[in-house]
């Protein structure tokens, strides 16, 4: 499953991403992984949360974050939940051109039964319809 919450930039989406990821330790099992562009919010997230600065590895595009991905669920069969702060900002992409990383994401999650949460800059009236459907 895809989640996504949205909005414009200061309307709290970080914030509520950080609530979602501590909370994933209730009644959850699995290993919980927060991916962000900086190491900011480390410190907000509990202890167990796998923290992961995907700014130090160079992200130019949702390819190589897409890769990136699968190398971390690779390494790891535990992986529950993933949660994704600052999408459009981590990969430098707008958000009418993420259709295929969706379309991927969507079978990645399907085919390892992850839940995967992103936080994303952007206005209902700016997100393609493709990207609605996952909007929380």
């Amino acid at each position: 499953m895809i989640q996504i919450i949205h909005g414009k930039k200061g309307s709290g989406k970080t914030k509520r991403i950080i609530d979602m990821t501590n909370a994933a330790f209730d009644g959850q099992h699995g290993d919980v992984i927060f991916i962000d562009d900086d190491n900011r919010y480390m410190f907000d997230l509990r202890h167990e949360v796998r923290f992961v600065n995907a700014g130090e590895y160079g992200m130019v595009s949702p390819e190589m974050f897409y890769g990136f991905l699968c190398g971390i669920l690779s390494q790891n069969f535990d992986v529950s939940q993933i949660f994704i702060d600052a999408f459009f900002k981590l990969v430098n992409v707008q958000p009418n051109e993420t259709e295929w990383f969706f379309n991927k994401l969507e079978q990645l999650s399907e085919k390892h039964n992850i839940l995967f949460v992103l936080s994303a800059s952007c206005d209902d009236s700016d997100a393609p319809e493709y990207m609605q459907k996952y909007f929380i």
